[in-house]
């Protein structure tokens, strides 16, 4: 809030300054042209801009094209007096490709003015034109409108000659936004791409640590389905300009002076990978296989650790304990990584550019209790790092489960904020939200407005697991139903565009709850009580910026999905309620859960059934459907959480294969009706 109001006051006095003057001081400066917004420009394929203000007069400069370029230049007060200009080229620029010619020798008359308080400028012209038929006379404006919130020129040609598909270009200041991008592959082994690719996570790393200069176009198989969609984003509302790398070569040549070293790792001992990612943080290093090391001896980069045969058989903690020892006092306290998900010879290292820029240690240490001195490391490292600081990354699916992971963290009360495969985090971390945009949720409930049931009814509402990021965002269908969406709360401030984006993009349909029982991923049962009820006031604040009333708590620290105990005791339910007492309800689970309650017309719901992804459709009805008969008072309340391998699509040709009795509403309105007639038996865990 803060920062919006200095923006506000900022511009306020900008205004105060240039209407004065008559013209938005904000013109001033070079201008390049964003092609993807405007229209062609013919043989010269791009445009540029070069305006200077300096008391009545202004310098207007145009630059078609670059090498092959065109360049018009003219100065003129902006009080409507016309000057003359002499005509020194035949070619009529914004159309080369049409048969026109500028009369050489001629002159041309320009007058300018400003207008709309100084945000628009106006430049008339008038001259002689040479068509086929002979010349006639042609009469332009060129308007000049600068958007100070998106820092863009539009720029707009009128000509009476062209009344349909008027001429328009938008600016964006030269620079600001440029930055450059590369398509990975959907190969991570260590004999096959990692080598070349884990090179380049470590180079984005830091590169980014200066400013946002490197983004990822990641393969179709990456568990982030949104590094397409979101470079488009990027393009389309924050005016990025990219250009693309097309091999590590390329990428070196055009980064090495912002090099400061490499790092050699084995590909012999894996773990010498996840050690040297700590090293490339710490000395603003890339990580290289030694077939590269030629590669940077050419390029002058000088060589940092080299770990070719020092692991050699070496255990993973007696690898992690060398590390701690020699890095660990200098790493950040408020992000670790843990980089783990798959084993053996693949690596997926999405988040490394992140845990680099950061200066993070790296592991991927067990957090099982049975792998005893593993287990130890783990918590001698979390419990160093600063309450409420993040675990990014994933546990390593071959040595513990994400239940430990998580419970280990929620132990420090630290948030864990996954998976290993975030990608182009050390660069959408730096972008913020659009200086006019607004967190807005669709909401459904009307204020004021009573919610009554039918009495016979199965009403049934739909959550996708595991927030946006791994969710059914860009696959077919979303839109067509009410269903919604678990946010990934603390990309509010670790990559507020990327947030933006699917705020921008959801239709009255999508409607978003925060997750996932913090601010970030925790388990409340595992916290220390001292912790709890900050945690939850931390996440409140984040609900309350992203417009969101609705929270969802998971809990595994006593088991698995269904053999484990996810059920809360009343006494952290309690903290939730008072802690959120703008939310209207509560979710609970994963899998199906049993904790149930409702105080004060806001019911704290569990989940009666969770679609896997490998569920056929009709069983899945047919499970629907019994349950149904089960639950057989009406209304029933039955909250579905949607695996997020399950597109719209399927989950929408399951409901309609549903009986008549059944009626799917969105979230709000599900959990206002259920306050108001709640038919679930009261329910907590047990406590012993």
């Amino acid at each position: 809030m803060i920062k919006r109001i200095l923006i506000f006051l900022s511009t306020i006095i900008i205004y105060s300054q240039f209407t004065l003057s008559n013209g938005n001081p904000l013109f001033n400066g070079k201008w390049v042209l964003i092609k993807e917004k405007s229209s062609d420009i013919d043989i010269y394929g791009t445009l540029s801009l070069n305006i200077k203000i300096k008391d009545s007069k202004i310098t207007l400069i145009r630059q078609f094209g670059t090498s092959r370029g065109f360049k018009d230049s003219i100065t003129f007060s902006a009080d409507s007096k016309p000057v003359k200009v002499k005509i020194t080229d035949r070619v009529f620029p914004t159309n080369a490709f049409m048969a026109l010619i500028m009369p050489n020798g001629k002159e041309r008359i320009i007058s300018g003015r400003w207008e709309d308080n100084g945000n628009t400028l106006r430049v008339n012209e008038s001259f002689s034109l040479w068509s086929s038929q002979g010349f006639s006379e042609m009469k332009m404006s060129h308007v000049f409108k600068i958007n100070p919130i998106k820092e863009e020129i539009i720029y707009t040609i009128e000509r009476e000659t062209r009344p349909q598909e008027p001429m328009k270009f938008v600016f964006k200041p030269e620079n600001k936004n440029n930055a450059y991008y590369m398509k990975l592959e959907d190969d991570w082994g260590i004999q096959g791409k990692l080598p070349e690719q884990a090179f380049l996570i470590t180079l984005q790393g830091v590169v980014n640590s200066n400013s946002p200069q490197l983004y990822f176009i990641y393969g179709e198989k990456w568990d982030f389905r949104f590094t397409p969609s979101v470079f488009d984003f990027l393009k389309d509302k924050h005016n990025f300009t990219f250009t693309q790398l097309n091999s590590a070569q390329q990428a070196l040549d055009k980064f090495k002076d912002q090099i400061k070293g490499y790092v050699v790792w084995d590909k012999e001992v894996r773990t010498s990978l996840i050690v040297a990612f700590t090293v490339c943080g710490l000395e603003r290093a890339v990580a290289i296989t030694e077939e590269m090391i030629p590669m940077m001896e050419k390029a002058g980069i000088k060589l940092i650790e080299d770990f070719r045969g020092k692991f050699t058989g070496k255990s993973d903690i007696e690898i992690y304990n060398w590390a701690y020892d020699k890095y660990f006092d200098k790493c950040s306290r408020d992000f670790i990584v843990w980089m783990g998900g798959e084993h053996g010879n693949v690596m997926r290292p999405g988040v490394a550019d992140f845990g680099i820029m950061k200066k993070a240690f790296f592991t991927d240490a067990s957090t099982n209790e049975k792998d005893k001195e593993e287990y130890e490391f783990s918590k001698k490292v979390m419990s160093k790092q600063n309450p409420m600081s993040l675990v990014m990354g994933w546990h390593s699916y071959k040595k513990d489960k994400e239940r430990d992971h998580v419970k280990l963290a929620s132990s420090f009360a630290l948030r864990v904020e996954g998976l290993h495969t975030l990608p182009n985090m050390s660069f959408t971390s730096q972008i913020p939200a659009s200086k006019d945009f607004k967190f807005k949720n669709n909401h459904n409930v009307i204020p004021g407005k009573e919610y009554i049931p039918e009495k016979d009814k199965v009403y049934i509402t739909c959550v996708q697991t595991d927030c946006l990021g791994l969710g059914a965002w860009t696959r077919p269908g979303r839109g067509t139903i009410p269903y919604a969406w678990e946010v990934t709360m603390n990309w509010q401030w670790l990559a507020p565009a990327m947030l933006e984006f699917f705020y921008s993009q959801a239709t009255p349909n999508d409607y978003f709850i925060g997750s996932l029982s913090g601010p970030g991923y925790m388990y409340p049962k595992a916290i220390p009580k001292k912790y709890l009820p900050g945690i939850i006031s931390k996440a409140k604040e984040l609900m309350d910026i992203l417009d969101l009333n609705v929270f969802e708590i998971m809990d595994y620290s006593e088991g698995a999905t269904v053999e484990g105990n996810c059920d809360l005791p009343k006494d952290i339910v309690e903290e939730y309620y008072k802690g959120m007492p703008n939310s209207i309800g509560f979710l609970n689970g994963y899998a199906p859960a049993h904790t149930f309650t409702v105080k004060n017309g806001r019911p704290f719901l569990s989940f009666d059934y969770y679609l896997s992804e490998t569920k056929p459709e009709n069983e899945a009805v047919a499970d629907l459907i019994e349950l149904s008969k089960i639950n057989f008072k009406r209304p029933y309340f039955l909250v579905m959480h949607v695996r997020q391998w399950s597109d719209i699509t399927r989950v929408k040709s399951i409901l309609d294969k549903l009986p008549s009795e059944f009626k799917l509403v969105p979230l709000d309105i599900f959990l206002k009706m259920a306050g108001t007639t709640p038919t679930f038996d009261e329910r907590f865990k047990e406590e012993k």
